[in-house]
């Protein structure tokens, strides 16, 4: 089967049609433009290529996704955030904060890594999704101690669903602290799933699992025609709930 290529204007085939090998793979070409990031991730494709290739478009199947209810962290991480919790109400040396870091979030994430030669967080994409960002879609949850960034991650909201792209961590469990609080927050405003696209033994550690991808569009497909989950820069607490700092514009970081 021929790979097709998108022009500009080209609408995406369906996420059906994807390669079985490589596994998902459905389209390249067109543009990384928010409203062709929305078409794509709204019908289950995500962009992941790297540099000097074109854009590449997939839809896995199965695709990994973590359940809010079933996500599972380790005694230890557990027993961490407890202690975090106790202290939030005092001078706490742990925040977890939104949008406060967010080209520093996604630079981290796209830094090499050990064992991995390159990254598919071009240049092109950390510029597409900072505009996107701009634009109220994409956030990033952020882990802070003692004043200094030390994890975090970043992900699309689209009505009551999330996608997550990418963690990194500085310190032990810091981006786990931040996908816990994350989780709380999806939880309280009734968002299910998180999708985490590929099958990893981490993701499987903190309780994701691979789901057909039918499964998956029909629940992407439903998820992101619901109202949007509200964001705005600030401070998440323990209970799941943002806390816009002072300084914030009314209504930052919502996508309508």
């Amino acid at each position: 089967m021929k790979l097709p290529w998108l022009a500009v204007d080209t609408p995406f085939p369906p996420a059906e049609f994807a390669l079985a090998d490589p596994d998902g793979l459905l389209a390249a070409g067109a543009d990384l433009s928010t409203q062709r990031l929305i078409a794509a991730y709204s019908n289950g494709i995500f962009p992941w290529y790297s540099e000097g290739e074109p854009i590449l478009w997939w839809s896995p199947d199965p695709r990994m996704v973590l359940a809010v209810k079933d996500f599972a962290p380790s005694h230890s991480l557990r027993k961490l955030l407890r202690q975090i919790a106790s202290q939030e109400h005092a001078a706490p040396r742990v925040q977890v904060r939104v949008d406060t870091a967010f080209a520093t979030v996604m630079a981290q994430c796209a830094a090499p890594r050990d064992g991995q030669p390159g990254t598919w967080i071009t240049a092109a994409m950390q510029q597409a999704y900072r505009a996107w960002h701009e634009a109220g879609y994409v956030h990033s949850i952020e882990t802070w101690i003692d004043g200094e960034l030390a994890g975090g991650l970043y992900g699309i909201s689209l009505g009551r669903m999330f996608f997550g792209e990418s963690m990194f961590t500085r310190a032990p469990n810091a981006s786990k602290i931040a996908l816990a609080y994350l989780v709380r927050y999806l939880a309280a405003h009734g968002v299910e799933r998180i999708d985490c696209q590929q099958q990893t033994r981490h993701l499987a550690s903190l309780g994701a699992r691979p789901i057909s991808r039918a499964a998956f569009l029909e629940h992407v497909r439903a998820a992101t025609a619901q109202s949007a989950v509200p964001w705005v820069r600030g401070t998440l607490d323990s209970a799941g709930r943002l806390h816009p700092d002072t300084a914030s514009a009314p209504g930052f970081g919502v996508n309508m």
